[in-house]
């Protein structure tokens, strides 16, 4: 017998943990830096709600109504399109594996404020432990195993559990970064930055952008709702729930913009730090701000708690496919699963150093994962999990499964159908073509 959720607020907190991880604590801040702070945060507002409760609703319905595995989900409504189940299955196992990556880079960093020690020279120490052999494979491996253990302890006893005490933690966590962070010198300059659009920085880039991280942050297309969906009761309401979880995400992500903008302008940083503004530039304030080590073991802690509620989903994905498909326990499916992955993580995390001048298609091999992820393989998966909802299953039946057979109210569901049919693919699909240089913005 499958397992189940004890509460809708399981699903809801699971799933938002699935959705709240790097996306919104290192990509968003940097992503308001670079595209014109307040009028990126409107575009990603409006995508927000355009896209994200549109594919939740339908990933969370597909799972329900196959109560299957993401690879059975997509059986169920045609045969042929397991295929688009299997991408979903190699997307999360690579996915998983460079996650890993930064996740144990994360572990280390909240290690090193843990033990009081505070980082002058943050490049450097970035640079120094990246390029390392054994300790960043190490916390690497600490990371995947700390992950393992959750899911291998199940649904209810495992992934709801922690689900229920880490998110509320990362959110208090969340909260006292954030205070701090607004109340220091001169940071109503990045408050400012932050929540005023500047409409004149508007570009077509901008709004790529924008549609790339609703899409980076829910990992649309990568079937995590679809599988903790398959877990939820038929009594349950899943267009609730479905509404509850991109809200939580994005105000996750609003607060992490008040916790990580105004410091960087509080010690005139700026926002424009890109991806290195986490393990660089935040350290960096942390070394100048008076207790600083507290704020930067806090902040960091948050961030772990972040990635791992992001990274059970992943492992999840793959395990529920083993464990349905071979038949085996969720014990050795867990065991030989986080085996595959800290093998196939290794060569990711050697790309920063012993493996850095190895390249395929012009890319170290972390480089490589995340682009055929991020790319190509999420995009597809998107788009695939659209015409099969939309066009293949049908609007009606998706909406009999959300609405209980009729028995809930969904006043919007011809809107929600001409989204999920027409306008979220399209969107996915120019994001796609800009992933892939075809489109120039």
């Amino acid at each position: 017998m499958r397992e189940k959720w004890k509460s809708s607020f399981g699903f809801v907190m699971a799933s938002a943990g699935a959705a709240i991880g790097l996306g919104n604590l290192w990509r968003f801040p940097y992503l308001v830096g670079n595209d014109g702070g307040g009028a990126f945060l409107i575009l990603y507002l409006i995508f927000i709600v355009l896209i994200g409760f549109s594919v939740t609703i339908a990933e969370a319905g597909l799972g329900r109504y196959a109560a299957s595995n993401i690879v059975g989900s997509f059986r169920k409504i045609h045969p042929g399109l397991a295929f688009a189940g299997g991408l979903g299955i190699l997307s999360a196992y690579l996915l998983f594996s460079y996650y890993s990556v930064i996740g144990g880079w994360i572990i280390k960093y909240a290690v090193t404020y843990l033990t009081g020690r505070s980082l002058e020279n943050p490049e450097a120490y970035f640079a120094d432990f990246t390029s390392q052999v054994f300790q960043p494979i190490f916390f690497q491996v600490i990371f995947i195993l700390l992950t393992g253990f959750i899911v291998y302890k199940g649904i209810a006893k495992g992934i709801e559990k922690y689900s229920k005490i880490l998110l509320p933690v990362l959110f208090v966590l969340l909260i006292v970064t954030a205070v701090r962070g607004i109340t220091l010198p001169n940071a109503m300059e990045g408050i400012r930055f932050f929540l005023e659009p500047d409409f004149s920085k508007l570009t077509a880039k901008t709004f790529v952008d924008a549609m790339g991280q609703v899409f980076f942050s829910l990992s649309l297309g990568l079937g995590a709702v679809i599988t903790y969906g398959s877990y939820l009761d038929k009594k349950e309401n899943i267009i609730k729930a479905s509404v509850l979880v991109p809200t939580i995400d994005t105000i996750m992500a609003v607060i992490c913009g008040f916790a990580i903008l105004p410091p960087l302008f509080s010690f005139g940083l700026g926002a424009s730090q890109g991806p290195s503004l986490m393990f660089v530039s935040l350290p960096l304030v942390f070394s100048k701000m008076f207790m600083g080590n507290l704020f930067g073991m806090i902040f960091f802690l948050l961030v772990f708690f972040a990635a791992v509620t992001s990274s059970i989903s992943m492992l999840e994905i793959i395990t529920a496919y083993f464990t349905e498909t071979f038949h085996v326990s969720r014990k050795k499916a867990t065991l030989i699963l986080c085996t595959g992955v800290i093998l196939l993580g290794i060569p990711c995390s050697l790309s920063f150093g012993v493996l850095s001048d190895f390249h395929l298609f012009g890319l170290t091999v972390f480089d490589l994962f995340d682009k055929l992820i991020s790319n190509i393989l999420l995009p597809v998966g998107a788009i695939l999990l659209c015409i099969a909802v939309g066009h293949i299953w049908g609007v009606k039946n998706a909406v009999r499964e959300v609405t209980n057979q009729g028995t809930l109210s969904f006043r919007l569901w011809r809107i929600w159908g001409f989204l999920i049919r027409y306008i979220v693919p399209a969107v996915i699909f120019v994001v796609f073509l800009a992933g892939m240089g075809i489109l120039r913005v």
